[in-house]
């Protein structure tokens, strides 16, 4: 294939391989640049460790809250733990616990009125892990979706989204959540900030 200047005039071999060099080279400069102008990640030596206890921490959390199991619930966080969701602001296990025990209520209602049907069977889900551990201290954004089944057929669908961000601590060498703040964008007044959450 040969390559013509605006001018129309040939380029010879030589120009060719002056071409693609340049070619290559602006292309490292780029890269370079790129990679300067982000800002670096880096992980202590026992980052892995605490990353996959938390991870653990997220999934136990989900559980619970899909069993509703109150006490293993709140027990995902510290003593004096903050849970900020749709619901209103609970602070301390024992408030914690009581939300749990509030949806609990509110799914035996909606059993009730939907028998002789099985029950539904509604699902919290976690994604997208971003964790920062300082110390024994941690940060953690993630997002989370909501499966539900309750129609006549009994079948799946997608019923709420949104995302949490949650401050950790590592107590007698357990990581628990301190607070977490929790992003539901089915409500207008708990909608995510338009700046990136994460970092």
């Amino acid at each position: 294939m040969r390559i013509v200047f605006r001018s129309g005039t040939l380029m010879n071999q030589s120009g060719k391989k002056l071409l693609l060099m340049l070619t290559g080279l602006t292309g490292s400069v780029c890269l370079v640049y790129a990679a300067s102008t982000m800002d670096p990640v880096s992980y202590e030596g026992s980052y892995a460790q605490d990353r996959s206890q938390i991870e653990d921490l997220e999934a136990r959390y989900m559980y619970a809250l899909n069993w509703l199991d109150a006490d293993t619930y709140a027990g995902t966080f510290t003593e004096d733990g903050i849970l900020d969701w749709a619901g209103g602001v609970a602070r301390g296990r024992t408030e914690i616990a009581e939300e749990i025990h509030g949806m609990a209520a509110n799914f035996a209602a909606e059993e009730a009125e939907d028998a002789p049907l099985r029950p539904a069977r509604k699902r919290h889900f976690i994604t997208n892990m971003v964790i920062k551990v300082d110390g024994d201290t941690a940060e953690s954004r993630a997002y989370w979706f909501i499966m539900n089944n309750r129609n006549l057929e009994r079948a799946g669908y997608s019923e709420a989204y949104g995302h949490y961000e949650s401050s950790l601590r590592k107590v007698n060498g357990q990581w628990l959540f301190t607070k977490r703040k929790i992003y539901n964008e089915e409500y207008p007044d708990r909608t995510a900030p338009l700046a990136n959450p994460a970092w």
